[in-house]
């Protein structure tokens, strides 16, 4: 079918006259010659948007290529098509955050539950995804959607799904969908009626609210505690329920950032409202030099994620998800008993060191919290994007205000005893070596090339990295007794040093996790092992020839 007609057609089903007349315009436009009206239309029609384990992600707009009500309602048919094979009456809760459609598309997707028979259980607008997470598994749901394209720029939108209640039991409950779910519930979705066809139902959608039940689930009532902190919510929905956590956990001197504090689906203060973006911490730190803050914690703008930075010199350090995950996961190491910590093959294998020292099992999964968080018997996991999930009894995923709580309770233990969160990394380091990482980004013109690269390493690898001659590479594209086939290699060598390299899921880019091991003694070596760094990235570099 041609452009035009593809547009018209799609334009006749919008169920939102915004977006319809705004598809309307653009076709009239596009038939009176004008270039840039029928660009747009190539690009609101150059296929329809994927649904994957990610759920679906996308720039708003009008047309199938695109975030909208219409691509919402037909994601929701599928998905209720497929739920209703597996069980009676689903039960689905329904979130959103605060950005542009957000409310507007949780308030479509619970109707269309509602209408193919489901238990449609809506949460109110500007929730942080955590709390989602949470009542999927609070409120024995067999799915959980959640409308939020967590740290991407203001214009894109996007729709996640968890599996639970009856659907996926065990370790799997409340996490997000793998394969095969995802191919059934994509096969579901094209099979969808149009948009204005789906049937849909205000009637019978519960208004549920978990946030207090959140909040006594995973915070502790503590005595005052001494801390000064700074937290910023980067204009997302975070705020409000971050502090109370914190206040609730005993930590009363909490400033927030206050051109930051309130939801704004532009973030006008930020370039991309992603906590670990050059310059994105700058009115943070800035408000934290005023106060003189003993921490700065940052919640992205579903609050899913958290960054941490810390007194250095005359300003702040932002840690890596790397060094919070290394304390958070030393924290619990330390309290005791049996379990399991967890983290990605891509992330630092410290957490490793730290898990068998305390008696724990350590568990490496793929890239991404729908493997971290089905691991079994989970105590703690997380991985480099600073993500992390430090209550997976409550919620099976990453939670950026669980995080805030424990990174500063670990914080104020540390400021009582004479110490910072520094010393404790330092410690960390003496007793284990020290682990330092980086990451190594190519971004390409195709994806031809990334493969061609892959290629090349796989036929070519390089023999010493640093100096030290390559003792092992393992390549993960037939998968490993505990690992499923991935497009993954791994060279490590005789200094212990590690290289970990695999194409990008969602863009044409070869990404490179280097990490370096060094012994510590009384001074931590951290210039060397920068340097060390460097070597192995320009090595990885020439190797990779792109």
């Amino acid at each position: 079918m041609q452009l035009l007609a593809r547009a018209k057609q799609w334009a006749q089903a919008d169920p939102d006259p915004a977006t319809k007349e705004e598809l309307l315009r653009l076709i009239e436009a596009a038939q009176a010659g004008d270039k840039d009206a029928k660009g747009q239309l190539k690009d609101a029609f150059s296929g329809p948007l994927q649904f994957g384990t990610a759920g679906l992600r996308g720039a708003l707009g009008p047309g199938e290529s695109r975030m909208n009500e219409a691509v919402v309602v037909r994601a929701t048919a599928g998905l209720m098509s497929w739920l209703n094979s597996k069980v009676a009456t689903p039960r689905v809760v329904i979130g959103c955050d605060a950005r542009y459609g957000s409310a507007q598309l949780a308030s479509a997707a619970a109707e269309v539950v509602s209408a193919a028979g489901g238990e449609a259980l809506k949460l109110a607008p500007a929730q942080p995804t955590p709390i989602t997470a949470f009542a999927v598994r609070k409120l024995g749901a067999d799915a959980g959607i959640m409308v939020t394209a967590s740290h991407n720029p203001a214009r894109d939108n996007g729709y996640k799904v968890y599996l639970g209640g009856r659907i996926a039991t065990g370790p799997a409950q409340g996490v997000q969908i793998i394969s095969p779910a995802d191919a059934q519930i994509a096969e579901a979705i094209v099979a969808a009626k149009p948009a204005n066809q789906v049937p849909r139902s205000r009637q019978g959608i519960v208004a549920v609210d978990v946030a207090e039940e959140y909040l006594r689930a995973v915070v502790a009532p503590s005595p005052q505690q001494d801390l000064k902190i700074v937290l910023t919510p980067m204009h997302g929905v975070g705020g409000p329920l971050c502090r109370k956590a914190l206040q609730r956990a005993g930590f009363a001197d909490v400033t927030l950032v206050a051109a930051q504090a309130d939801p704004d689906p532009d973030f006008p203060t930020v370039a991309f409202p992603n906590p670990e973006e050059v310059g994105a911490l700058d009115l943070a730190f800035e408000t934290a030099t005023q106060v003189g803050a003993d921490l700065v914690i940052t919640v992205d703008p579903d609050a899913d994620r958290c960054a941490v930075a810390i007194p250095a010199g005359q300003g702040f350090k932002q840690l890596s998800g790397e060094e919070t995950g290394a304390l958070l996961g030393n924290a619990v190491a330390a309290q005791g008993g049996s379990g399991t910590l967890a983290t990605s093959i891509v992330s630092s294998r410290l957490l490793g060191e730290i898990a068998r020292a305390n008696g724990l099992d350590f568990v490496q999964t793929l890239t991404g919290f729908k493997w971290i968080a089905r691991t079994p018997n989970l105590l703690y996991g997380y991985e480099e994007a600073i993500g992390h999930c430090p209550a997976p009894a409550l919620v099976r995923d990453k939670d950026g205000i669980a995080a805030a709580v424990a990174i500063a309770k670990l914080a104020a233990k540390q400021k009582k005893a004479g110490n910072t969160l520094q010393d404790a990394l330092d410690e960390l380091a003496r007793r284990f070596g020290l682990y330092q990482t980086a990451p190594l980004t190519f971004r390409v013109d195709s994806l031809p090339e990334i493969e061609r690269a892959m290629e090349r390493l796989r036929q070519n690898p390089p023999t010493a990295l640093a100096g030290a001659a390559i003792s092992k590479i393992e390549d993960l594209s037939n998968g490993t007794d505990t690992l499923p086939p991935a497009n993954v290699l791994v060279l490590q060598t005789e200094a212990n040093d590690r290289v970990v390299i695999r194409p990008s899921g969602t863009e044409p880019k070869l990404k490179c996790y280097l990490e370096v091991v060094l012994p510590a003694g009384d001074e931590v070596p951290y210039l060397a092992a920068k340097q060390r760094l460097e070597r192995v990235r320009a090595e990885v570099s020439a190797a990779c020839g792109l």
